[in-house]
């Protein structure tokens, strides 16, 4: 069956007792894939609908305002990378401070027994749950016990074997290492928004780039710099470079992103695009010269090409 999205607990109609997974799944890493496909394969035993209870916005977004977190999917993002692993239904929860307020025991009966029918909960050994996050996996198991569901731990040794988390997918990209936060997610890393006009400058120099405009401002985005990238435009795959940053040698001041696409000659004014990452040329400079800058950029788009070549052969 295709995934059925519901926004909220409340919106919820499933068919039959479920099995649910709680977490954020920021990045959808090894980790977390490994959790889904023991989820998946559970509901397919028992005769069961695989649920992911996920929310949004994320706890720390709304609990801790001044960490300034940001994410490494929007929420749209993230539910197209969930739509391909075979799960039943993705329940997007509103986190809010009155959410945060329920306790475990509320929340276990209100949202997982009654809204979710959960008939088996499968959860990470360190899972914390209810006002103040006081209830742990133990907590859980009582409460199974006691409302008629089963608890499957994921432990700590099953979890360090992935050794992988959201964290340090964050801290990669934040240090410009696009291929090790890929191989984290076992895929590229997105940045996804609609083409605005920008300076024109591109045009200039004969690269003119497509300027994007990401609406969401927890987006995170990857240190300045200029990488190598690709995006399916109208079915076909096309391949460039994409600058990130305030372009100081013309005197910019704003964080912009700017893809040149190769091979790619039609006007993308208004466009959604995706545009995945593949891997990182440089940091961004300042040039003494806008001749410098032009010979930088020859060199940047022979290193993009050579290395499509290498990785992507046509």
């Amino acid at each position: 069956m295709a995934l059925k999205i519901h926004k909220g607990a409340n919106a919820f109609k499933g068919e039959k007792q479920t099995v649910v997974t709680i977490g954020t799944f920021d990045g959808v890493h090894a980790g977390h894939q490994k959790i889904i496909k023991r989820l998946v394969d559970a509901a397919k035993i028992e005769n069961l609908e695989s649920v992911i209870f996920t929310f949004f916005p994320h706890p720390r977004m709304v609990l801790q305002k001044e960490s300034g977190l940001k994410l490494i999917n929007t929420i749209e993002e993230r539910t197209e990378i969930l739509e391909k692993t075979g799960i039943d239904h993705l329940v997007v929860h509103p986190f809010t401070q009155q959410f945060s307020r329920l306790t475990a025991q509320e929340f276990v009966r209100d949202i997982l027994v009654n809204r979710l029918k959960a008939k088996k909960v499968i959860i990470g050994y360190d899972h914390r749950f209810g006002r103040n996050r006081t209830a742990d996996i133990n907590t859980l198991k009582q409460f199974g016990e006691e409302y008629g569901f089963d608890v499957e731990e994921i432990t700590k040794q099953e979890v360090d074997q992935v050794a992988v988390s959201s964290t340090k997918i964050r801290n990669a990209l934040l240090e410009g290492r696009v291929e090790k936060a890929n191989s984290y997610m076992q895929s590229p890393f997105c940045l996804t928004g609609k083409v605005v006009k920008g300076r024109g400058l591109g045009k200039e120099f004969n690269y003119p780039t497509a300027n994007l405009n990401i609406a969401e401002d927890y987006k995170l985005i990857p240190k300045n710099g200029v990488y190598v990238v690709c995006s399916k435009i109208e079915g076909e795959r096309f391949f460039g470079m994409m600058n990130i940053g305030t372009n100081p040698t013309v005197g910019g001041k704003d964080q912009t992103i700017e893809t040149y696409f190769f091979n790619l000659d039609r006007d993308l004014y208004g466009t959604e695009l995706k545009i995945e990452m593949l891997v990182r040329i440089r940091d961004e400079k300042k040039f003494d010269s806008v001749n410098a800058l032009k010979i930088a950029m020859k060199q940047d788009e022979a290193f993009s090409r050579q290395y499509i070549r290498d990785n992507y052969a046509q």
